[in-house]
């Protein structure tokens, strides 16, 4: 399965999809494991592994202690695919989502090989710009792997044009600038960029930096075809506590899932 039947079948339902963050290896890997079937059966439809970086330029505060507690406990980027596998194996489908260097040091190749036999659809990229892209080109194209590239509220409409005719699967719209964490409150600019990017010729735009709360999931899935969350997922399994964690973790995705699915049909 491709992120692209995701959507297809939820429009079918006239439903927006839940895209849930979580980091490789936090706090170990085989916890990790145990947060995504976790999140996937509280009714995330696709999760995004982020793959632990020492210098994650993108990253607010919780992902980037998250990501350095990870790294601190050995993660080594192959220890990603078992836990994409197993995420695949719950129902969610998978996406990695890496800074450029993690991908350029196993090779892009041999990432696209060992994420695609492990089940992974795609990977985002958050730092890697369409012009520079053409060793993720051959190697998604060899294996039929998403790309899925960010697209920003200062992009001109012909950059978001190369945003879009460069990426497969969605297009990542960024609510703000900055790095990742929760929001009061949207920016109202947010909603303005999905229309572009769709005027760029996109045909799935997903929106995701600051969505944490059900009253903001439900209206981004009012205007995005998915919704992005991720630091507000990722504090919940910060209690001291496993168990306490996963069940924070269930609360608070189960809270999302039902306000971006609440008008499905």
């Amino acid at each position: 399965m491709r992120t692209v039947d995701v959507f297809d079948s939820l429009r079918v339902k006239k439903s927006t999809a839940f895209i849930g963050y979580l980091p490789a290896g936090f706090p170990t890997v085989e916890k990790s494991i145990e947060a995504v079937r976790t999140l996937a059966d509280s009714g995330a439809d696709i999760i995004e592994i982020g793959l632990p970086y020492s210098d994650p330029t993108m990253d607010g505060l919780t992902i980037q202690q998250a990501t350095e507690e990870s790294l601190a406990h050995g993660f080594r980027t192959r220890d990603i695919f078992s836990i994409v596998e197993a995420c695949a194996d719950s129902g969610a489908l998978p996406l990695v989502m890496s800074y450029y260097n993690p991908l350029f040091k196993y090779g892009f190749t041999d990432f696209a090989r060992d994420l695609d036999n492990a089940g992974g659809a795609g990977i985002i990229t958050p730092d890697l710009v369409p012009e520079e892209a053409c060793l993720w080109y051959e190697a998604s194209d060899a294996y039929n792997l998403d790309r899925i590239f960010l697209a920003a509220q200062t992009s001109t409409s012909e950059r978001l044009k190369k945003i879009v005719k460069a990426s497969r699967g969605f297009v990542y719209a960024a609510s703000t600038m900055g790095v990742t964490g929760t929001r009061v409150a949207m920016d109202e600019r947010a909603r303005g960029l999905v229309k572009r990017v769709r005027e760029a010729g996109a045909d799935n735009v997903c929106l995701g930096i600051g969505v944490s709360t059900s009253h903001q999931a439900k209206d981004v899935a009012s205007y995005a075809d998915g919704v992005i969350v991720g630091s507000a997922l990722v504090k919940t399994l910060m209690n001291e506590s496993w168990s306490d964690s996963l069940e924070s973790l269930k609360e608070t995705a189960t809270m999302l899932y039902l306000a971006i699915h609440e008008n499905e049909k």
